[in-house]
């Protein structure tokens, strides 16, 4: 038995070559390479996504594992730089993470109320990392309500108690929560609501018999390396199954599927013809160059985050710049998200360097709850170790001062500027850094364009 199984595995390993080698002697080199760019562009946001959900639900040695699907991972405080689940994270509001499985039934989240002035939204994003549904103070107000998920394929009855339905592209949904800390002394204030987050099956809601469970997947482990090469194709088509194809992307994966892309299919780079392979490796460092350039170019948030709908005609480019400057940023409605990434000379800023972010008197930043500037490292883009524990500065930093003329001028920099303008420093690591403006419910002036952060100062 066991001889005829290992047969029946050799075969099935040779059909596939064999079929892979098939796909790709009906392409020449320059169609491979063309179409191994516009595939990996497609993939790279749900594979960045994927790269989160692999390490939070199935990466029990993560320190960010959550414990698998359909249940909640809150932190009672901010992120520090020890935290790497995602890059450019928040150190505004602590988080709470949840992967949800929507195969076989719905998930319904039931939210507590919660009193002004705490703010907290629940964010909930699909594998294309499209932000398709809001929970919240803003969205859906401060009362205590019952919300259910549903899958692509659910056609079920919605029972009572339901306030409203949430309805995702994707099989797998994950929601990054923000909820407001005051301080030290809120700790158990900002967990007592943490605690009344709570997720349950449709089933169990509506005290209904459960579904049999779905079946069991074997996640490909994560491996950035791989992902960043032509391995992004196996990766790519272990979440292909659960991403139904919509139909105004139908011609474009039959075009990936001449290089291998397709739902659960297995992919061996080694049975391609050398050209192939070269040509495809080759497309997929064109896009990789192109896109890198493209998004260090970017100064502001607008048009990155959102459902499909509200990304547009050039969703795939839009998403690509989101994720690789900071998955899972709010929709702009709810946050807009600003930054500098280069000097005047189009260099990366460095630390060693004195910079000053100058507000000018009446031109902080217009928003309806508060605001940060926060620090990365580069090319990491995680919070930065520094002697004052500060990873970033805003509205809310303690003994910020404004200058005699009512201006704010924030000190970025790796070294101590001294006691006269500590208050106002924002620590940066010695080399290359990026930093990250958050305007948690921009003002009218932010959305249309009127008001924009200013261009940081050299001071020499």
């Amino acid at each position: 038995m066991q001889l005829m199984s290992r047969l029946f595995g050799l075969f099935i390993a040779a059909f596939l070559s064999l079929a892979t080698m098939a796909r790709a002697q009906d392409l020449t080199p320059d169609e491979a390479r063309a179409i191994a760019a516009e595939a990996w562009l497609y993939a790279y946001a749900p594979l960045q996504g994927y790269q989160t959900m692999y390490n939070q639900t199935v990466n029990t040695a993560f320190p960010g594992y959550v414990g698998g699907f359909n249940q909640f991972r809150h932190y009672a405080r901010s992120a520090t730089p020890a935290d790497t689940d995602i890059v450019s994270p928040n150190n505004d509001t602590p988080y709470s993470w949840a992967w949800l499985d929507l195969r076989t039934e719905p998930m319904v989240l039931s939210l507590p109320a919660v009193p002004a002035p705490r703010y907290y939204v629940n964010q909930w994003f699909d594998l294309y990392t499209h932000n398709f549904a809001y929970t919240g103070a803003r969205t859906t107000g401060r009362e205590a309500g019952n919300y259910l998920f549903a899958g692509p394929h659910w056609d079920g009855t919605v029972p009572e108690g339901i306030t409203q339905v949430f309805r995702a592209e994707t099989d797998f949904v994950g929601t990054l929560t923000r909820t407001q800390l005051f301080g030290p002394d809120d700790i158990a204030g900002l967990q007592a609501v943490q605690a009344d987050y709570v997720l349950r099956p449709l089933s169990a809601f509506a005290g209904t018999p459960a579904p049999a469970p779905a079946p069991a997947i074997d996640w490909p482990v994560w491996d950035s390396a791989k992902a960043e090469g032509i391995g992004f194709i196996t990766y790519f088509n272990a979440l292909l199954p659960f991403m139904p194809t919509i139909a105004s992307e139908e011609e474009m994966f039959a075009r990936f599927a001449r290089i291998g892309v397709a739902p659960g299919k297995a992919f061996d780079p080694e049975a391609l013809t050398p050209e192939i392979r070269a040509a495809i490796e080759q497309g997929v460092a064109d896009a990789s160059a192109a896109l890198k350039s493209e998004a260090q170019a970017q100064t502001g948030s607008r048009g990155m985050f959102g459902s499909r709908e509200e990304l547009g005609a050039t969703y795939i480019t839009k998403r690509n710049y989101g994720a690789m400057l900071g998955i899972y940023a709010n929709s702009e409605a709810e946050a807009f998200y600003a930054s500098q990434q280069t000097d005047d000379a189009g260099q990366v800023l460095d630390g060693s360097r004195h910079w000053v972010l100058r507000f000018e008197p009446g031109q902080l930043p217009p928003v309806t709850e508060f605001w940060s500037i926060t620090m990365y490292s580069l090319p990491e883009r995680f919070l930065v170790d520094n002697p004052i524990n500060r990873y970033s500065i805003g509205d809310r930093t303690e003994g910020l001062t404004l200058g005699t003329d009512g201006a704010l001028e924030i000190y970025i920099q790796h070294e101590d500027p001294g006691p006269d303008r500590r208050s106002n420093w924002l620590p940066a690591p010695a080399g290359p850094f990026f930093f990250v403006g958050r305007f948690y419910g921009p003002g009218p002036a932010i959305l249309d364009g009127k008001w924009s952060l200013p261009r940081l100062i050299e001071n020499q």
